[in-house]
């Protein structure tokens, strides 16, 4: 006799994503009627070790199209999920791991399991009756992360107008999420009018960060600062910086250009000039400041580093608990960026931000740069209780759908709802065992 719990049917279709590529949606539908539904995300700045998502190659928009990965979830994977219990999501998990049979999900495609990993995740909360970030979380789920929003573009998501690929800002000094995001508010409209005012304002990038002309990578340091500072905030202690290098994307075999600046750095090239930019701006906070093939040179920034400042791993680790164990081992990073379609499944991802805090790292959950409307992972960050949530820029509906959905779970939870702040900060340095 079937339980309400248990999956009835999975239903896959092609949608399409905020750079209007392809991209799979999953419903889950279960025995005593609940539906779930998500869609995935992509990348375009990747590590190389993440899980694959599978496109189909060949003319039709420009080989991404997602057939495959749909007709995987349409068959097999409906097949072999019906009937799990869509509440133990570790099992649901493991036989989508199983029945892929790979290391990297490239047989059935991470786009495919995730998918219907996330998509039960949500039919099991609706079938318990409590929204997503409670089923995970329990009544401990009060924590609202603290945002970090670009302001200008770069790197993969910008044409490579300027090497560094995320410009963000983070608001220590607030309050509450909600307060947070309308200083943010302030600090992107007003580099927006200052781009403007310079006649260096072109559009937005892919998250919504303006695209702006600068000379040097410097110089967007600067005119951040500046926006902050017209906005009428003090710069790191009520707003600070923080930055995607994505070194990995312009750095190979311990080597750096600088297509900008037209110059070639070294790691410890790299290193000085990072170290350089911590003296002189309020930065609180660097993701991938050395590419994923140059662990040592990233270890030895960590430990060179002010003890105050998060590093955040995303290519060397790849929301992976194996990596993260050795970065840990090597004295690499201190927090690490989780990112569910890295891995193809809700439960690695998990026991990824679980070694973490048994490492003492801390997380960020992350969007991708090619989103939808999905929200999913507002719930993740508030669920886990994970403290950070970094979705994109403060414009396009893909990003603000999140930004304004975590701003309705802040009202929902009321008096009990606590706001991370400046709490996500000051990590303590990550050495390796002696």
């Amino acid at each position: 006799m079937s339980k309400p719990n248990q999956i009835r049917s999975v239903l896959a279709r092609r949608v399409w994503d905020s750079r209007g590529r392809p991209t799979v949606e999953a419903e889950v539908l279960l025995e005593g009627g609940a539906l779930g539904r998500a869609i995935v995300p992509a990348g375009a700045s990747k590590g190389t070790r993440e899980a694959l998502e599978l496109r189909d190659g060949g003319p039709a928009f420009g080989g991404l199209d997602v057939s495959r990965a749909v007709a995987h979830v349409n068959g097999e994977i409906a097949a072999a999920v019906a009937g799990l219990a869509a509440d133990d999501q570790a099992t649901l998990d493991g036989c989508l791991i199983a029945l892929d049979g790979t290391t990297n999900k490239q047989r059935l495609g991470a786009n495919a399991t995730l998918a219907v990993s996330m998509a039960a995740a949500h039919a099991a909360a609706a079938a318990h009756g409590l929204p997503l970030y409670q089923y995970l979380g329990g009544p401990e789920a009060t924590l609202l992360p603290m945002p970090q929003i670009q302001i200008f573009g770069g790197g993969a998501h910008a044409g490579r107008r300027v090497d560094i690929q995320d410009f963000m800002v983070v608001c220590p000094g607030a309050g509450s999420f909600a307060q947070a995001l309308e200083w943010t508010a302030e600090v992107y409209r007003h580099a927006g009018a200052l781009m403007q005012s310079r006649g260096a304002r072109y559009g937005v990038a892919d998250e919504g960060g303006w695209w702006p002309a600068f000379d040097t990578n410097e110089e967007a340091l600067d005119a951040l600062v500046n926006a902050i500072e017209a906005a009428g905030f003090v710069p790191g202690a009520q707003v600070g910086i923080a930055l995607d290098i994505a070194a990995s994307d312009f750095g190979r075999g311990g080597l750096y250009t600088l297509g900008l600046e037209r110059r070639e750095l070294d790691s410890d090239g790299l290193i000085e000039l990072l170290l350089r930019w911590c003296e002189r701006f309020p930065i609180l906070s660097i993701e991938d400041p050395l590419a994923e093939d140059d662990p040592v040179a990233f270890a030895r920034f960590t430990r060179a580093a002010p003890a105050q400042l998060q590093i955040v791993g995303d290519d060397l680790l790849v929301s992976d608990a194996a990596l993260l164990r050795q970065a840990a081992a090597a004295g690499a990073a201190n927090t690490v960026l989780l990112k569910p379609n890295q891995r193809g499944t809700l439960t690695e991802t998990l026991r990824c931000w679980q070694t973490a805090r048994e490492l003492g790292y801390g997380a960020i959950v992350s969007a991708r740069s090619g989103e939808t409307e999905d929200t999913t992972i507002v719930d993740l960050a508030i669920g886990w209780g994970v403290g950070q949530l970094k979705v994109g820029s403060f414009a396009r509906s893909e990003r603000m759908a999140k930004w304004n959905e975590a701003l309705r779970i802040e009202e929902r939870l009321g008096a009990s709802a606590r706001f991370a702040g400046m709490s996500c900060f000051g990590r303590r340095r990550i050495d390796p065992p002696a």
